[in-house]
């Protein structure tokens, strides 16, 4: 039970997890400008235009209604979310590129290398290792 709860300790410090939960706790707080965006300005706009409201638009079949105004409200907060979502990841991927764009003329500098090859066996080993792992042979 311990190594699980010590894993679990460590899934949750990770990185990736904290940014995953920082952007979904934005996304919940953009999400509700969107909706507002979409029910206070754009389906009033809209109903200027077509001389309705998205809310009254129901269709009675029976005893149910079925709301479908309220669905074409979310189908343009979804098509909303999406444009500035995307939007705002080309944004980021532009911004995190523009630092390792080379200028004309210039040549990408080679990565120093971190592995050779041992003289007996013939194997990959660290650059810095003394003593092969596979042949136990010392390397210089």
């Amino acid at each position: 039970m311990k190594k699980l709860v010590s894993e679990f300790k460590a899934f949750i410090a990770k990185g990736s997890v904290l940014d995953l939960a920082v952007g979904v706790i934005i996304g919940a707080a953009f999400k509700g400008i969107v909706d507002s965006l979409v029910g206070d300005i754009i389906s009033p706009l809209i109903g200027l235009i077509a001389d309705t409201n998205f809310s009254d638009l129901v269709w009675h079949i029976g005893g149910v209604s079925i709301q479908y105004g309220a669905f074409i409200t979310a189908i343009i907060n979804f098509l909303l979310m999406a444009i500035v979502l995307f939007l705002l990841v080309k944004a980021i991927s532009r911004a995190r590129n523009l630092g390792g764009k080379l200028k004309k003329g210039e040549t990408p500098v080679p990565a120093a290398p971190t592995e050779k090859t041992c003289p007996y066996c013939k194997s990959t080993i660290a650059i810095d290792a003394t003593r092969c792992p596979y042949c136990t042979s010392e390397v210089k």
